[in-house]
């Protein structure tokens, strides 16, 4: 989602990699801006960010890690807003959010991604649908919330969303849930109906946090619609919609320097797990191509058991890591997002994380054909692989409507990555990965 910023900016920092005069600061400067203005920067934005890494690497001596030293830090003080960060819970729950954006922006979408989140997190989530305006919005937010297994206060017979929002609160209080979430009503455009009607549930809830989905598509737009809605209604932080499409990344930039208000999560792809926490000295990392190994831990521990991690992986050390285990595997790594974001977090991987686009690994056609193989066979043929003979492969084959070498060949995949798993579940292992790891991270950063 950051390749066209850090290309940029890699292209930048090569032009002063084997010199450290003025000239060659000046094409990195030059190569610098024109990127900057290209992905959407404001000119603005641009300017005063080039003056100080100017000044600044004059003063610590021209040189490529200076340089660096410099847009980072830099980088870092633009994307870092006055305000919360994160999702800030109330002192008395529950901590009530009032979701607001244009239509078509992705608001319904991201309001159901952000109660996924806190709910992996062991939070007790509501979110409540006032948005009457657009048609099938209550079915949208229906579907999306029985398909993730979230709350949903609705009243398809009240047609005036305050007093449904007044509802949802008591719902909410009553039902001890710790956040409630109410995603509101979008327009086209800005317009006084728009605001009134925010603005009337705004009064009744008091909410403790106005977020504003911002579709990182339009670019400029975006900025001047997140201005606007704080002007009228204040908001107190934004969430960047549909930074995996083809945003040129600018608007995180000018959100956070113009707007001045903090941005608090991005959306990184259509999966509900797809949103993570805006914080943006991990964000200029990944900017650098440098990976943020900080945000995969993060997510990857709100989602995996450590407990099941333990046993999967004692089973894996006896060979005993069978077909259910793989299964149950999958179901982990759905809830992790999109490969594309993941790939981005590692250092050294965001190049290839490009080229996955929009990768589904779970939808895949081979991933379907996997699940069709497991589902022919027997319960004691999933626990124990050692007794696929080829008798058993045929019947799995013609159940699964496969070929027996297709059949095979899967189940070759499968031994070979056992075998792996099992190479690196001990201490030996172990140190091994965080050697590649390490290497990859060094490979990462920009030369």
């Amino acid at each position: 989602m950051f390749s066209v910023l850090t290309d940029s900016f890699k292209s930048a920092i090569n032009k002063i990699r084997f010199a450290d005069d003025e000239k060659s600061l000046k094409k990195a400067l030059d190569t610098l801006k024109k990127s900057l203005l290209k992905a959407d920067v404001h000119h603005k934005v641009v300017k005063e960010l080039l003056r100080t890494v100017e000044l600044e690497t004059k003063a610590m001596g021209i040189g490529q890690l200076n340089f660096l030293k410099s847009l980072k830090s830099n980088l870092t003080k633009i994307l870092t807003a006055p305000g919360n960060q994160g999702f800030v819970y109330a002192s008395k729950p529950p901590t009530v959010v009032l979701m607001a954006g244009l239509q078509g922006s992705g608001k319904t979408t991201t309001t159901v991604k952000l109660a996924n989140y806190l709910k992996l997190r062991k939070k007790k989530v509501l979110v409540a649908a006032c948005d009457l305006q657009r048609l099938a919005a209550i079915e949208q937010l229906k579907q999306l919330c029985e398909t993730n297994e979230i709350d949903l206060f609705f009243n398809e017979d009240e047609k005036n969303p305050t007093k449904i929002a007044k509802d949802a609160l008591k719902e909410a209080k009553k039902g001890l849930y710790d956040v409630l979430l109410v995603d509101t009503a979008g327009r086209l455009a800005i317009d006084d109906e728009l605001m009134s009607e925010l603005d009337g549930i705004k009064n009744s809830l008091n909410p403790d946090e106005i977020f504003y989905v911002a579709d990182s598509l339009s670019g400029q737009d975006a900025v001047r619609s997140a201005n606007s809605f704080n002007e009228k209604i204040g908001i107190s932080g934004v969430i960047l919609s549909k930074y995996d499409g083809d945003s040129k990344g600018g608007v995180a930039l000018g959100i956070a320097s113009q707007v001045g208000i903090p941005l608090r999560f991005i959306g990184t792809g259509e999966k509900v797990a797809d949103l993570e926490l805006f914080v943006s000295d991990r964000i200029v990392n990944r900017l650098m191509g440098e990976g943020d190994l900080e945000t995969l831990a993060e997510k990857t521990s709100a989602i995996i058991d450590e407990k099941q991690a333990r046993k999967i992986t004692s089973k894996i050390k006896r060979g005993e890591f069978n077909f259910n285990d793989f299964l149950a595997q999958m179901e982990q790594m759905k809830k992790l997002g999109s490969m594309k974001s993941l790939m981005g977090m590692i250092p050294g991987m965001s190049s290839m994380a490009g080229q996955l686009k929009d990768m589904d690994i779970e939808n895949s056609v081979e991933m379907k054909r996997i699940k069709a193989m497991i589902g022919s066979m027997t319960k004691k043929e999933r626990e124990l692989p050692s007794l696929l003979n080829n008798s058993r492969k045929r019947r799995i084959a013609k159940g699964a409507g496969l070929s027996q070498m297709e059949v095979n060949r899967f189940l070759k995949q499968f031994k070979n990555a056992a075998k792996m798993a099992k190479k690196f579940s001990g201490k030996k292992g172990m140190q091994d990965l965080q050697n590649m790891l390490a290497q990859s991270k060094r490979q990462g950063i920009p030369r």
